[in-house]
Formats: C-alpha cells, sequence, structure tokens
C-alpha cells in the first residue's frame, strides 16, 4: 500500500472558467497541495467555511456574485467571527490590471493580487510567500468538549492524549467541529471533504468516520455520532 501523500497545504480554487480551473488544480495537485475547486462565489464561501483551506486564489468575475463581495464576506470580523477563519490567505487572480483595481483588491484584504495572464511559476511563488506570512500569525485553537484542534499546527488531542490522524481525518474532524452539534448529511460532508460532486456508491466516508471515531475516543465511541440515514455529527446538542 502506498503512503498516504503529505499535502502542503489546501487551496480553495475559485475560477469560473472550466479550462483555468483545471489546469491550476492539475499544477497545484502535482506540486503537492490539496485543491478544492470553487466555479462559484457560493461555492468558495461553503469550502472556506468547511474545508479548512489554508489558501483561496480567487478570480474577481464570479456568475452568482463578485469576487470582492467573497473577499468582503471573508475579511468582515462581525460577520466572519464563527463562520471563516480570518487568518486566511487570499490571492486575487484577475484578468482587470488597473492600479485601481489592484488597490481596491489590496484594501479589501487580499493579501496579493496578480494579473491574468500569470505564469504559473510567479503564482507559486506567491502562494508560498502568503503562506510563510500567514503562518506567522498563530490562530486560536478550537475547543470542543474535549478535543482541541490547532488549525494552524494541524495538531490534534484529546484531553492530555496527542491524536494522530491522516489528512482526510483531520479535514473530517475540522467540518464537524465548525458546527459540533449539527448533523451534516453524507453528501455535505463528501462533497467538503473529498470534493465529490455526486455520492454514487462509497464507503470513504464511513470507513474514514470509523476511524476518526476510534482514535478520538477508543472506549466509548462518545464522539464522531452516526445519525442513521442522515450523517454524522460531532457531539450531542
Amino acid at each position: 500500500m502506498l503512503p498516504e501523500r503529505e499535502e502542503i497545504a489546501q487551496v480553495v480554487v475559485c475560477e469560473d472558467d472550466r479550462a483555468t480551473l483545471d489546469l491550476l488544480s492539475e499544477n497545484l495537485v502535482a506540486d503537492r497541495f490539496g485543491v478544492m475547486q470553487a466555479p462559484s462565489a457560493s461555492d468558495a464561501l461553503r469550502l472556506c467555511q468547511y474545508g479548512n483551506p489554508d489558501l483561496l486564489l480567487l478570480d474577481l468575475n464570479l456568475p452568482d456574485a463578485a469576487g470582492l463581495d467573497v473577499l468582503r464576506e471573508l475579511r468582515d470580523p462581525d460577520r466572519a467571527v464563527s463562520r471563516f477563519d480570518l487568518g486566511l490567505g487570499v490571492i486575487i487572480l484577475s484578468g482587470r490590471s488597473t492600479e485601481r483595481d489592484r488597490v481596491r483588491g489590496l484594501r479589501q484584504g487580499a493579501d496579493d493580487y496578480l494579473v491574468k495572464p500569470f505564469h504559473y511559476p510567479e503564482l507559486l511563488a506567491r502562494i508560498e510567500a502568503v503562506l510563510r506570512r500567514r503562518r506567522g500569525r498563530r490562530s486560536a485553537p478550537t475547543h470542543v468538549a474535549d478535543i482541541r484542534i490547532s488549525h494552524e499546527e494541524r495538531t490534534v488531542s484529546v484531553g492530555d492524549r496527542r491524536v494522530e490522524l491522516s489528512a482526510k481525518e483531520f479535514a473530517l474532524l475540522a467540518v464537524l467541529a465548525g458546527e459540533p452539534t449539527r448533523v451534516f448529511s453524507k453528501e455535505e460532508l463528501l462533497r467538503d471533504v473529498w470534493g465529490y460532486r455526486s455520492i454514487g456508491h462509497t464507503r470513504t466516508l464511513e470507513a474514514h468516520a470509523s476511524r476518526l471515531r476510534r482514535k478520538l475516543d477508543p472506549e466509548g465511541g462518545k464522539f464522531v455520532l452516526n445519525c442513521w440515514g442522515v450523517g454524522y455529527r460531532l457531539v450531542e446538542p
């Protein structure tokens, strides 16, 4: 069995042009980034809320909303306080090349602005620079019952016990911990953690949820609760 690939970071790519979206995704995956595709503003906000990303690549011309509106939602501390990581890195990728557009994007909270067409090696260098800067600003860990999740360090502990999780187990836990008493449907979890557009016949979620449950509580299984026929929640209300 091949070892699970260690990914450098999780990136949401918000781009409505399918060819550009696929090209960016293929290159990022080849460079060991985890990629979540967002062809619309609503997809980007959903993935930024539940997908636990480190970085968002954001187009400004989207079919359902302006890219700057997405950025305002992410950066507004009143609206974002319990929904988004205010430490999320954002790089705007846009065909708008005027100084006014660049300044507007940066003033709204983008970390960088790159004009299309661009060379992928330059984008990669900018991604690495933004991640280095953002990771220097520690974000507060999430606490649910006895569970402590450090999104910055990607570590989990239950009480004084350190829990070793795979990348997908960590991503699943992060989604569930975002709203720990809410029941997430199987469709939501497969879409937000694995990026599946249709669930088909797969036992991926069940297998990961079972392993996560045993790792968090080897004896009692009091976390990652299966709501039969619907999905999973992290803890009882």
